[in-house]
């Protein structure tokens, strides 16, 4: 029976896994019951889950997948964020609660492929989002494309006034 229970664990963090674009590994020792459903509740709002598993089972699925296994991150008690979307949210959402809570330590995790430092989460939290991102390069993208129709704009814009001048003196007279 232990076995059974132990494959379906392994398939269940292999579904996850696959399906993830990125994963956080925190420490939770020392949070209390209602810290961590708070923290529950900020990961689930930014589109993200949280689960405990033992760290042998994640370290033997990231091994099969190929992925890095996390060897020096996976020690002690660990709860596994698994993110699909954009990390940056979560990382912001996750050092925001950190401040408050500073139990909760970011041990590091697996973005692209790759394995990051807890100091590189911690990065991640500082950059932009990907909306926001979006955002600036639309706007950026946009600059030079209104400069370009008011300088299209101009000459007509010229000879309009040109007119509206000339009709209105032909009226005052």
């Amino acid at each position: 029976m232990p076995n059974t229970v132990k494959e379906q664990t392994l398939a269940q963090i292999t579904t996850i896994v696959k399906e993830s674009d990125a994963l956080w590994v925190v420490d939770y020792r020392g949070l209390s019951v209602q810290q961590s459903e708070a923290l529950r509740g900020i990961i689930r709002a930014a589109g993200a889950s949280m689960k405990i598993y033992k760290n042998t089972l994640v370290k033997r699925v990231l091994a099969e997948l190929g992925l890095p296994t996390l060897d020096t991150v996976l020690s002690g008690p660990s709860a596994f964020i698994f993110i699909e979307g954009d990390p940056v949210s979560i990382a912001k959402s996750l050092k925001i609660f950190a401040k408050a809570n500073p139990a909760l330590d970011i041990k590091g995790g697996i973005l692209d492929g790759r394995e990051i430092t807890s100091d590189q989460a911690k990065a991640i939290a500082d950059l932009p989002s990907r909306d926001e991102l979006i955002a600036k390069l639309l706007g950026t993208m946009q600059n030079p494309l209104s400069g370009i129709v008011r300088v299209f704009n101009g000459p007509a814009t010229g000879l309009v006034q040109a007119l509206r001048q000339i009709a209105e003196k032909k009226s005052a007279a």
